[in-house]
Formats: C-alpha cells, sequence, structure tokens
C-alpha cells in the first residue's frame, strides 16, 4: 500500500491536497484551522460550479458530486449523510435534466469495481454516524485506488492523482473484495452508473399496501374507567379543560378509532423527514444568498440582517419543527414544513400513548413513543444556560403545549418559568426585559409564530422612513415591551431562532422544486400558475398561512374541489401540484412527522372530513405494526 506523506502535518481548511484523474481538485476540511475571515458565515462553505450546488467544503459527499459533474455532466441526489448513497438507483443529468440508472454492486460482487465509480462505506466506527464515499480511480486484482476529502489533510504524493490504496481480493468465484482500512468501519459497496443490472443489489420493489392506512376501532367497555389522563400533571390537566375531558378525538363517535400503518411506511417516513430536513437547510441557505428570491417571501427588509445573522449563529438550534405529508399507495410526498412553532407535539409525544394503553390498545407500538426523550436529549446538547421563559398566548392548545415542553425541560435538568402573553414583563433600566420576579430573559420558547411579531415591524416601518433598513428594539424604563421587543432582543436568544421564518415560509416550496426538480418526495411548485399545474390540478396556499387557512384546492378541470377562508389572504400565494389526502374510512388522513434538532423522532396523524386540514382537525393515535399485519389484511 502506498505510504502518504507525514500525517502528522495536517494542511489547513481548502489546502489544495492534489487532483484526481479529470483534474478534480482534493481540497483539506481541517474545519478547526477554518478561516473566520475566509468564511465568515455558514453560506461560506458552499461549493458550486457552473451554478450548481456540490455540497459543503471540503466534505466527501461534495468532492464525489464534483467529480462526477465535471467527468460525466451528472450528479446524485443530495443526501444527508454518505452512506445513503448506496440506497439511490439514479443520477440527474445536468444538461438534459434526465434520469439514468445508477446500480449498486456490494462488496464481494462479481460486477468488479471499476473507474469512476463511487466507493461507499457504511455508517459507523470511524464514520461514526455519516458513512463515507470515494471516487475509485484504478482496479488492479489485487488493490483499488481512491480519491477523496474528508479523511485526513495531508498532500497527496508529487504526481500522485489519488489520495490512498486499499487492498483487494479476488476470490476464486470471481468476488471482488476490498479491505477497509479501519478495523472498526465496513464498506458497502460500489456504485456505477449503466443500464446493466447484472449482479446489482437486489432491491425488491416495495408493496405498495405497506403505504397504505387502515382505519381500527377499539371495542368499547362497558362500565370502564372514563379518566385516563393524569390531572396531577399541570400538561394533562390543561389538556383535559381544553378538550372538556379525557379523550383523544373531540368528536365522540372517533373516540374508539385510530389508525395503523406498516413498519416499512414508518421507515419510509423516517428517511424522508431527515432527508427533507437536510432539503430545506439547503434551500433556506440558498434564499438568503439570492436577493430576488428573498423578495417573494414577503419579509421586512428591517429583518434580512438579523435572519442572516441567525442562520450563521443559530443554525444547530432548532428543537422542534413538523413535517406534513400525503402517505398514499401512488408515493409519499410533503406539503410543507413547519419550523416555527410547530403544534401537535403533546398528542403526538404523550396523549396517543396514553389512549391506547388505557384502551388495552396493543397491535404494534406507538408512533410517538421515542418523541419525549427525543426532545430531552435535544434540550440537552442545547447552549441554554440558566432559565428558560415559556411564553404563550391564553389559547388553550397553547396552555397544554407550553407546559408539555415545559416537561421536556425539566427532564433535561433546564429550570424554566411560563409567562402567559407579555403584560407581566418590563423594561428595567439597563435595557433588559425583566420578568414579574426581577428575572432578566436570556432564553425563551414560544408558542407565537414568528410572523405575529413581523406585523408589528411591518407598520413600524411604513411609518418610518430611517427604521425601513434596521430594526431594533426601543426600550423604556417600567413600561411593558411589545411581542417584537422581546423576540427580537440581542439579549434574548428565542426557541425556534428566527431564521425558522425561511424554511416556513410556503414560497420555499417552489425553490425547493426548482433546486431539486423531480424528486420523489417534492410537489412541483411555482410561483405562478402555469399550464403543467393546471393539467395535473392545483393547490393555492398563501405563503405565510397557518392551520390550513386560504387554500384552495382546484382539479385538472378548473373545478374546485375544497376551500377554506381565514385571515391570510392579502398574502401572496404560491401553486402547488395536487396530490390528495388519503379517504379512509370516511376521513382525508395526513401523517405528520416531528423532529428532534432536525432529526425524526416520531409520528402523528391529523384528519378531517374535508380534504384540508385545519387548526380544528383531530389528531387520532396511530400505530406502527409488522409489515405482515398489513399484508393479510
Amino acid at each position: 500500500m502506498t505510504i502518504l506523506s507525514n500525517k502528522s502535518i495536517s494542511c489547513s481548511f481548502g489546502t489544495l491536497l492534489g487532483y484526481a484523474p479529470g483534474g478534480v481538485a482534493a481540497y483539506s476540511s481541517d474545519y478547526d484551522s477554518a478561516s473566520d475571515v475566509e468564511y465568515p458565515k455558514r453560506s461560506a462553505f458552499r461549493s458550486y460550479v457552473d451554478g450548481i450546488y456540490m455540497g459543503y467544503k471540503w466534505q466527501c459527499v461534495e468532492f464525489a458530486r464534483r467529480w462526477m459533474y465535471q467527468n460525466s455532466g451528472y450528479i446524485f441526489d443530495d443526501v444527508s449523510m454518505a452512506y445513503e448513497i448506496f440506497n439511490l438507483r439514479s443520477v440527474r443529468d445536468i444538461a438534459s435534466n434526465t434520469r439514468l440508472p445508477l446500480q449498486a454492486f456490494g462488496n464481494g460482487s462479481q460486477r468488479h469495481p471499476q473507474p469512476g465509480c463511487l466507493l461507499i462505506w457504511e455508517q459507523g466506527g470511524e464514520f461514526e454516524e455519516t458513512g463515507h464515499v470515494a471516487i475509485v480511480t484504478e482496479v488492479f486484482a489485487d488493490k483499488i485506488r481512491i480519491a477523496e476529502q474528508n479523511l485526513d489533510h495531508v498532500k497527496w504524493p508529487e504526481g500522485q492523482n489519488y489520495s490512498r490504496e486499499l487492498v483487494a481480493t479476488i476470490s476464486e468465484d470471481g468476488e471482488y473484495w476490498v479491505a477497509c482500512s479501519f478495523n472498526d468501519a465496513l464498506i458497502l459497496g460500489w456504485m456505477i452508473q449503466t443500464d446493466d443490472d447484472t449482479d446489482a443489489e437486489i432491491r425488491e420493489e416495495t408493496d405498495k399496501q405497506l403505504f397504505s392506512l387502515s382505519s381500527h376501532h377499539v371495542k368499547p367497555v362497558s362500565g370502564q374507567k372514563k379518566s385516563w389522563l393524569n390531572v396531577a400533571n399541570k400538561d394533562e390537566a390543561a389538556y383535559v379543560k381544553a378538550l372538556q375531558g379525557h379523550k383523544l378525538s373531540a368528536a365522540f363517535a372517533d373516540e374508539y378509532r385510530y389508525y395503523v400503518l406498516s413498519e416499512t411506511a414508518e421507515d419510509a417516513l423516517r428517511r424522508a423527514t431527515n432527508e427533507l430536513h437536510g432539503l430545506f437547510m439547503h434551500a433556506t441557505d440558498y434564499v438568503l444568498d439570492n436577493e430576488h428570491l428573498l423578495e417573494k417571501f414577503n419579509l421586512p427588509r428591517a429583518l434580512l440582517p438579523k435572519i442572516r445573522q441567525s442562520w450563521d449563529n443559530r443554525l444547530n438550534q432548532l428543537i422542534t419543527s413538523r413535517f406534513d405529508f400525503a402517505m398514499t399507495t401512488q408515493g409519499l410526498k410533503v406539503y410543507e414544513y413547519n419550523c416555527d412553532s410547530a403544534s401537535c407535539y403533546m398528542e403526538g409525544a404523550k396523549i396517543q400513548g396514553k389512549w391506547a394503553d388505557h384502551y388495552g390498545v396493543h397491535e404494534g407500538e406507538d408512533a410517538g413513543k421515542d418523541l419525549f426523550n427525543q426532545l430531552v436529549k435535544a434540550w440537552q446538547k442545547s447552549q441554554v444556560k440558566g432559565l428558560i421563559h415559556i411564553l404563550h398566548d391564553d389559547d388553550p392548545e397553547e396552555k397544554y403545549h407550553a407546559l408539555f415542553i415545559q416537561q421536556t425541560l425539566k427532564a433535561a435538568g433546564i429550570d424554566s418559568r411560563l409567562i402567559e402573553g407579555i403584560d407581566s414583563l418590563i423594561w428595567d433600566e439597563s435595557g433588559n426585559v425583566v420578568d414579574a420576579q426581577g428575572e432578566v430573559l436570556h432564553w425563551v420558547w414560544k408558542t407565537w409564530s414568528w410572523e405575529t411579531a413581523l406585523d408589528q415591524i411591518r407598520l413600524e416601518c411604513e411609518s418610518d422612513d430611517a427604521s425601513s433598513e434596521s430594526f431594533e428594539p426601543l426600550s423604556k424604563k417600567g413600561k411593558t415591551p411589545r411581542l417584537a421587543d422581546v423576540l427580537l432582543h440581542k439579549k434574548i436568544m428565542i426557541f425556534e431562532p428566527l431564521w425558522t421564518l425561511i424554511p416556513s415560509n410556503k414560497a420555499i416550496l417552489p425553490v425547493l422544486w426548482s433546486l431539486f426538480p423531480n424528486h420523489p418526495l417534492l410537489l412541483h411548485a411555482d410561483f405562478e400558475l402555469n399550464e403543467d399545474l393546471q393539467a395535473s390540478g392545483y393547490v393555492s396556499k398563501p405563503i405565510v398561512g397557518r392551520c390550513g387557512a386560504n387554500i384552495q384546492l382546484v382539479d385538472h378541470a378548473q373545478d374546485v374541489l375544497d376551500a377554506t377562508d381565514g385571515q391570510f389572504a392579502h398574502q401572496d400565494n404560491i401553486y402547488q401540484s395536487l396530490f390528495p389526502l388519503p379517504l379512509v374510512d370516511g376521513y382525508y388522513v395526513q401523517v405528520c412527522t416531528f423532529t428532534a434538532a432536525g432529526k425524526y423522532a416520531g409520528s402523528c396523524l391529523r384528519v378531517d372530513s374535508s380534504m384540508i386540514i385545519s387548526k380544528d382537525s383531530d389528531c387520532l393515535a396511530l400505530r406502527f405494526v409488522n409489515d405482515e399485519a398489513i399484508l393479510l389484511q
């Protein structure tokens, strides 16, 4: 095996390490040495070639995508982790915007690797949660040569167009095996762009029935105890008060109803959630770097510097967010991403599980069984130090949601204090916001959406030309601050961060489609109603609408299928391809997935007799059962 230069000599971030075949440069990814001057914010780490996003400088995935594009003109889809590449089965030809087949061959395949193919490592060991990818440059009977980034940070020897060699062996049966140089890592195999799938990894076509929701009912037991939530717990007591009883559904007729999905569907939801979070983060970064797109989001210009600062400084401080999906036998499609003050966490993490326990539902597993603990872990990894204030309105749902979040904070060892409204808050002589006990606010988790504060800012900026390009709270000792003053105070860190305004805005949906056209999880979306959308049927959505307000569903014949009123009629609209929710046992059913710190943490359901899910739509219990149980139905 070729010995590289002294590994103790680590090159600083961005140093040229060498050139792979085709003249593709590889760079050092020693992030600890990255210059704050050259890379002042996260967007500076984005890598583009010909205006096409390759990845983050200088990670292994970025190098592999850039190598493929510069040598072959195609790229594989963006992935959250390198090991996920092994599940891809196509690449996108950039010039024609068409799909080309990508085959996976497991380590030990009789189809040998070839120059230009991708070598993929499993997650774990040396590669922790990410896995790894490299480009195979040369293939021999006893070794292969590879080029890569983000393994070590040393220059390649003079005249060498690869980073290292790996030992290989051809068995008596003609199987090609590659040895990993790390004892705790595993090579999955290699990926070749070819129509020939001989000896390729067989990915059996998943039975579409496994993505079908089914409705089940609990048999009522006469004389059964009606109280099943513990009202000694403040969050459960507030929930009982809000719903006026111990129940999951607001409709008495549905109190015994629940839905089931397969374990395969659960896995698809997990993978989709994690992948989509990455795509939405990529699109957010792209929007913040493109003024003409940012204008589509109808945000006050005075707030833009603060949004960019929030993105640069607090990207990894997201705690809660929720995806809304349509899951049908025709596919899984995301409607939108609720990154800012997502609701239904208590229903998903606690109520649906307690409902099932009370009624003796043992079929499968609770879809939210891990959600509480995942939130606790997210808080423990956050940078919160000291007391965090929980701000909420007097809305009953906000009250129990706030109390539930308080329980996750308590379990994480973080002190918190609930504040209903903001009337008890005042400015002190130093320009701080303090509560009724004289405690200065430093950390805040809120139930209000950021848009509520934006309306105050818009009014102020419209009446004062001097403030149109910037906004700073104006403190008045002894006076009550406005909501905008609290949420935009430079000494108060808010959850969820200000940057969540971007991915939560429906204007992100056309941006996503333009960046990842024909992505299997996305629906065609545009800022204008075009012929393709009219032909397929479309949904009209206000860019900052909430709770299903001001939405219109129109079919391919231009007939309105359903529509809602609301307070967002003045907002600009986007148009999204029509993909109706499945109608199951009299209800349209939407699957919601929750994240904790941007990763999948659980699921729940929202149902309605209307095709549009709204604030008043019920949450019903979801159970994940083994595949056999679904197929035997």
